[in-house]
């Protein structure tokens, strides 16, 4: 299972979305877009991620472009993992 599919999978789990991931492309778009993306979710995403990847998110690794799309949230987690 690639990363890009694994980053849905907890978006669906932790965002409680019923598979609607299954739909998801890296263009779409997350915060702002995703009602039940608010920023408790943000918080509960990002730990559900350095938990299932083993990576460590810093404070400044942060910003509203990590959550911007699907694309750009594989993307950060890809560069996590180095």
């Amino acid at each position: 299972m690639g990363v890009a599919q694994d980053v849905l999978r907890v978006l669906d789990e932790v965002l409680s979305l019923n598979g609607r991931t299954a739909s998801f492309t890296p263009e779409t778009p997350l915060l702002g877009a995703i009602p039940e993306l608010d920023s408790m979710a943000v918080v509960t995403l990002i730990t559900t991620l350095e938990e299932r990847f083993g990576i460590v998110v810093d404070d400044d690794d942060i910003s509203g472009d990590t959550f911007s799309t699907v694309g750009a949230l594989t993307e950060f987690v890809q560069a996590k993992l180095g």
